[in-house]
């Protein structure tokens, strides 16, 4: 669920900004990434750059496929960031070059660190017909973007429920559950499902800022509608919101303080200098012992895109 990204090299000190205030509302864009899955981008996007530490927020599917038709991208490698996947229905392989190898299934995690650099596939099995996902990435801080690489996978999530909400809690504390994904700045992400009709509040962080996706139908936060074509974010201050779903809706809350280094993403890469980037786009190209390789993918790497003559915001 990485290819086709944008490449233009998205900046987060280029964005809008504005005060703190109750809700904004960003347009989600929508993508084919092959096979027919179409996915909503919901960051990075002129609007809005990060929330927290998650720089990067793709919702794929639902997606109903024939057999060995489904997702299926090549190696292509990361640097200074962690990607998350979320798994909501369906399955994927993940093969990368430390030699790990983990089947995701529905309702785990797959953390993958990128650190000074790794690469990976994502590869739907022959069997599969289904998917539905959220992957996200998060920017590494200063003092890890250059940390090993490492992969995770977590195949038990802590859970509660309020007001006949099942929360599902993915990383962070929240509702005093507190979830065993490693991250390295202060985040929250947490799936929250309607088991009927249903309104509830619940305490925010305010150091925090806030972002709410619709998974499966749709949502009210503080009154505003949350659909499949929007991204509602809360900037930093609020200490409780009211929420409302209808039953067997699914909305993805993710959290975190404002990251505090400006960080430049640009095709699957977060560094900090255009510089770094391109060193990191001409090792991928010549096959650098950076990101290692992935013997027994059956099909070529990833091409790295052309890099572009001078930083600008991505459209």
């Amino acid at each position: 669920m990485t290819t086709n990204h944008d490449t233009d090299i998205s900046d987060s000190q280029q964005c809008e900004s504005s005060a703190p205030q109750s809700i904004q509302e960003f347009p989600i864009r929508r993508a084919e990434i092959g096979q027919g899955t179409v996915i909503k981008r919901a960051l990075p996007s002129r609007h809005k750059r990060m929330i927290g530490a998650w720089c990067f927020l793709d919702h794929a599917g639902p997606v109903h496929f024939p057999q060995g038709d489904g997702l299926d991208v090549g190696p292509h490698p990361h640097i200074g960031l962690q990607t998350f996947t979320w798994m909501i229905e369906g399955t994927i392989m993940h093969t990368d070059s430390l030699g790990s190898k983990q089947l995701i299934r529905p309702y785990q995690v797959n953390l993958m660190t990128a650190g000074y650099g790794i690469s990976h596939t994502e590869v739907a099995p022959e069997h599969e017909t289904k998917m539905h996902a959220a992957q996200l990435w998060i920017a590494l801080p200063d003092e890890k973007r250059n940390m090993a690489p490492q992969f995770d996978h977590y195949p038990n999530l802590p859970h509660t429920e309020q007001d006949q909400i099942k929360f599902t809690v993915l990383v962070g504390e929240f509702l005093g559950q507190q979830s065993p994904v490693a991250v390295h700045t202060p985040l929250v992400g947490v799936d929250m499902t309607a088991q009927a009709d249903t309104k509830t509040r619940i305490s925010l962080n305010p150091t925090f800022e806030y972002g709410f996706l619709a998974l499966d139908g749709h949502a009210w936060i503080n009154g505003h509608e949350l659909t499949q074509d929007n991204l509602l974010v809360l900037e930093s201050g609020a200490s409780e919101i009211e929420i409302e779903l209808p039953q067997g809706h699914r909305v993805l809350l993710i959290g975190g303080e404002p990251f505090k280094t400006p960080i430049l993403l640009w095709w699957n890469l977060v560094g900090r200098t255009t510089e770094e980037l391109r060193e990191a786009r001409d090792q991928w190209i010549n096959h650098d012992s950076r990101f290692g390789e992935i013997a027994d993918y059956d099909g070529p790497r990833l091409e790295a895109p052309a890099f572009p003559d001078q930083m600008r915001a991505s459209k």
